[in-house]
């Protein structure tokens, strides 16, 4: 899967990895649904850093669709809110 962090770029994932992505993200729509802004930065953070980590990033030149775009590490609250969907960012 493509994935993009909107402000850096395109990373390619293995579907393998999205069992370990989900739990953040399940972390981060709880800490988000309690207005926890301290936990939701340290989660985003942990997400996105997971994200770079276990993906191979693409060119920059590349023009591949993203099948998922997550926000930039100094998203807000708000920001991030406004992308979620039912099953937080991540869909499954």
């Amino acid at each position: 899967m493509i994935v993009r962090i909107m402000g850096e770029g395109q990373v390619k994932l293995d579907d393998s990895h999205f069992v370990e992505l989900n739990k953040l993200d399940d972390e981060l729509l709880e800490e988000m649904e309690a207005g926890d802004e301290a936990a939701f930065r340290r989660t985003l953070g942990a997400l996105l850093d997971s994200v770079r980590r276990l993906g191979t990033p693409l060119p920059d030149d590349a023009l591949e669709p993203s099948e998922l775009i997550l926000p930039s590490a100094d998203a807000t609250l708000e920001e991030v809110r406004e992308m979620l969907s039912d099953d937080g960012l991540i869909p499954g």
